[in-house]
């Protein structure tokens, strides 16, 4: 299921703008134009929130204090004010992360896609263990088991593996998957995400001919699909 992100902003191009590059990572989006009205979809249980700071009637601080008695899910301020004061009083106010207008696509979505991949994380601490039919993925001791065989991986085979594996059923381009597996800041070719998959095929097809957890998509990329 993809996880949901409640963007909101009294300034509906800017809304429009977010919903737009999220949607195109497969999120589903809320959109909602002032507190008031963000109050309303709380009972959607949205995965992270996205929030202005100056709008009319509650302001940003007001909504996050009252998101904040219902829900625990990460918020992320937005806005022009790029004082130090601003930032630490959303911090205050229970938010998580503060991005100043007007800001990047690239970095709005790897601060989405970060603070969504910590609350898994969190979520995963007493589950350590995603399992898919005979294989089993675990997260913190960092294993591939398929039945009772351990499947020796490297580290970046298991960084794509369960990258995918948390994502179950979305397709990502190799690109999306090199740049949240190797880093903004990486300078290789997202090819060897190719190399890298066929690694993690052979691995498993090694122990069960017929598994196959990650499909590919053509023109597009891969996918969990165990």
């Amino acid at each position: 299921m993809a996880e949901t992100v409640l963007l909101v902003d009294d300034e509906r191009d800017i809304v429009s703008f977010m919903r737009d590059a999220l949607e195109d990572e497969g999120y589903e989006v809320l959109c909602a134009y002032s507190g008031e009205q963000a109050l309303t979809l709380l009972p959607r249980k949205p995965d992270v929130v996205v929030l202005d700071v100056m709008m009319p009637g509650m302001d940003g601080y007001e909504l996050c204090v009252a998101i904040r008695e219902e829900a625990s899910c990460p918020i992320l301020f937005v806005s022009a004010r790029r004082s130090e004061e601003d930032r630490v009083r959303g911090l205050l106010a229970g938010g998580d992360d503060y991005l100043v207008k007007p800001f990047g696509l690239r970095e709005f979505k790897t601060r989405i896609y970060a603070h969504l991949r910590r609350q898994k994380r969190d979520r995963g601490a007493n589950d350590r263990f995603l399992r898919f039919g005979s294989l089993a993925i675990d997260a913190r001791g960092r294993e591939l088991r398929v039945g009772d065989m351990e499947i020796p991986l490297t580290a970046r085979e298991f960084d794509i593996l369960l990258f995918l594996a948390l994502h179950p059923s979305q397709a990502f381009a190799r690109e999306d998957i090199y740049e949240r597996v190797w880093g903004l800041e990486a300078d290789g070719d997202s090819a060897t995400v190719t190399e890298h998959v066929k690694k993690i095929r052979a691995k498993i097809g090694g122990v069960e001919a017929e598994l196959n957890p990650i499909g590919t998509v053509w023109g597009v990329g891969y996918k969990w699909q165990a």
